[in-house]
């Protein structure tokens, strides 16, 4: 289940969990807000969120920085670049809490009803629901926007495979059927659809041309959120104005949010030219992904004066899996024994040391750090659903014998007998050494690998782990191309090696099935990077999304997790438990932060005082 902006919660309803109706009755009990985790934490009529200041100021501008470029504001279609943002000027049906694991409130919906075996969803849409140019959202739009979003969209139409039809089935109702019943999230799941406006994209634009929702844009789109596209320069910024006369502005979950008169954001082609721009007040909040630029790059005059300020956001409550992901589409990562292998070849202790000073733990579960991950061997109801798993396809032995962990080089010696370990595997997968080159036994193509990357940040990375390859004759290649090609490339599963992974919410669900399962394996855009078709993993997702309860949920995500990484499908990379941010002193938030996210920029607040001392910006 992904996380989602928090808008708006309608008033006068009664409170209840994502829990079966009452057997037999009459008419849809309608809901306020949805639960896979029991009952929602806030009732009906509740005057705001706990993690927001309702008192916030209105004002200032917020200028924000994005790697790449763009070239549409088309946010539907999977071909272009659409630019940072969209998300501002776009609903959904529902939205999420900041401080609430799976639990949705109603944003366009003001209720949603479904019987007790989930076999379909109804919504019922707000009445002060509108678009920016005054028309009311329709249940019509809500169904247009459904069917062009899995018509066009690869991604959209894997998510929501299981959706049968969409209809409207009142005044402003819109029911959603299912090609299946007890599947408990798919209610939430259709609540996150994005609603676009049909008469917008089909009618005439300014320049007397018929409007296509298949065609990438410049024109700013009709939205119904709570901020609109002041100004752009293609490629290279995007300006958003808040709507002062925004409809859902006084929603209880609107209350204390989007609180900047303007956000902006600046797009650079390269990280370096990025970093310096914020150095020189260019833009005003940075995430700094990388540990080098944390511990060294930001000794200059503005941090010393106060007037830049670095912070550690805790990351809480979400897992995490990143790591090099070989593809495997391509023959020569077919055998597990090849990838472990490469995987006894990444000296990470030796590369936390020396290039990451020392900010970074390893990552040894697919949902790290979290009560989801596995750990020790499985036991009890863990166990059972890996038997009943071995049904559908083989598990490796290591699931049942050995606690998963990753290969440890504490010195020298260590790193030599793990390269050694790692031909010992090459040999088993069909690997041989000749000439100083490992080539295959079969053909004696040498194996050559290539990373493909989307800038230069991540290079003295792979170099190091180049240099480690080579030692026992493994080529490996760095490509870095432009964001836009890179995208394609991850589009059509043209890569061997990337560095990437995937976000755990605490109620992970169907979108295990667009990360890890068979069918997505060759869905253009979806995030199976791996390329994983394996039955016995396709069973075990299925156990993850048809869990009856907390504790089923999580004995079926530890095995899910095992099964994954024994089959060594990546690498695992690193991680730190905080977020890094460097802004300049302009702005506040309130205390203490959401649960769930730093809250930012959703209610954080343009600070008059501290700008005054801070200086404007430049």
């Amino acid at each position: 289940m992904r996380q989602i902006r928090v808008v708006a919660l309608l008033l006068g309803l009664g409170v209840a969990g994502l829990a079966a109706p009452p057997c037999g009755a009459a008419e849809p009990v309608w809901r306020h807000g949805t639960s896979l985790m029991g009952q929602p934490k806030y009732p009906a009529g509740f005057a705001h969120f706990d993690y927001v200041d309702p008192k916030a100021p209105k004002g200032g501008v917020l200028r924000l920085s994005e790697t790449g470029t763009f070239d549409s504001f088309n946010p539907l279609i999977p071909k272009g670049n659409p630019a940072a943002g969209l998300s501002l000027v776009n609903q959904s049906l529902m939205t999420s809490a900041l401080d609430e694991v799976a639990t949705e409130y109603g944003e366009i919906a003001e209720a949603v009803a479904f019987p007790d075996d989930f076999s379909s969803v109804t919504y019922r849409l707000n009445p002060k629901a509108k678009w920016h140019d005054g028309t009311p959202i329709t249940a019509d739009d809500v169904v247009w926007s459904f069917k062009t979003a899995v018509e066009l969209s690869p991604t959209q139409a894997f998510y929501y495979k299981h959706v049968k039809d969409a209809a409207v089935s009142g005044e402003r109702e819109v029911t959603f059927t299912f090609d299946q019943t007890g599947n408990r999230e798919l209610p939430q799941i259709v609540g996150q659809l994005t609603v676009l406006p049909r008469h917008w994209w089909e009618g005439t634009g300014p320049d007397g041309r018929k409007r296509s929702i298949t065609e990438t844009t410049l024109e700013p789109p009709l939205g119904s959120g709570p901020y609109r596209i002041k100004s752009w320069e293609p490629g290279r910024s995007v300006t958003y104005e808040r709507v002062r006369d925004w409809w859902a502005a006084d929603l209880p979950t609107a209350i204390g949010t989007n609180n900047f008169d303007e956000i902006r954001w600046e797009f650079f082609r390269d990280d370096t030219v990025e970093l310096e721009a914020f150095k020189g007040d260019g833009y005003d909040v940075r995430m700094e992904a990388t540990a080098k630029n944390w511990a060294t790059a930001y000794d200059f005059p503005a941090r010393a004066e106060g007037r830049v300020v670095l912070e550690q956001i805790p990351t809480r409550a979400q897992g995490v899996m990143v790591g090099f992901i070989p593809n495997l589409r391509r023959a020569k990562f077919q055998d597990p024994r090849m990838r472990l292998a490469l995987s006894y070849t990444l000296d990470f202790e030796e590369m936390n040391r020396t290039l990451f000073f020392g900010q970074y733990e390893r990552i040894v579960s697919y949902f790290h750090p979290t009560e989801l991950a596995s750990s020790g061997l499985p036991q009890g109801a863990e166990l059972d659903l890996l038997h009943e798993a071995e049904k559908a396809g083989p598990i490796p032995a290591e699931v049942f014998t050995k606690p998963f962990a990753n290969p440890v080089t504490a010195d020298g010696s260590a790193a030599r007998a793990n390269l050694k370990e790692a031909l010992r595997l090459f040999g088993e997968a069909g690997w041989v050494s000749k000439g100083g080159k490992l080539v295959s036994a079969a053909t004696g193509e040498p194996l050559v690998l290539e990373f493909l990357t989307d800038g230069p940040a991540f290079e003295r990375v792979a170099v190091r782990w180049r240099e480690s390859l080579a030692k026992i004759g493994v080529t490996l290649t760095v490509r870095i191309v432009d964001s836009s090609q890179y995208v394609n490339r991850l589009r059509s599963h043209d890569y061997d090696l990337i560095y990437s992974g995937w976000a755990q919410s605490m109620s992970p669900g169907n979108e295990q099935q667009y990360y890890f399962g068979s069918a997505s394996a060759d869905s253009e855009g979806a995030r199976n990077w791996a390329g994983i078709r394996n039955p016995a993993v396709d069973a075990l997702i299925q156990k993850v999304i048809y869990a009856k309860d907390r504790a089923g949920l999580i004995a079926a995500t530890r095995a899910l997790d095992r099964v994954l990484l024994w089959n060594h499908y990546v690498i695992p990379g690193w991680t730190a438990p905080y977020t890094r941010m460097a802004r300049w002193n302009r702005f506040s938030h309130p205390e203490p932060l959401p649960l769930l996210s730093s809250g930012f920029p959703t209610t954080w607040w343009f600070d008059a005082a501290k700008a005054t001392k801070t200086g404007a910006a430049k």
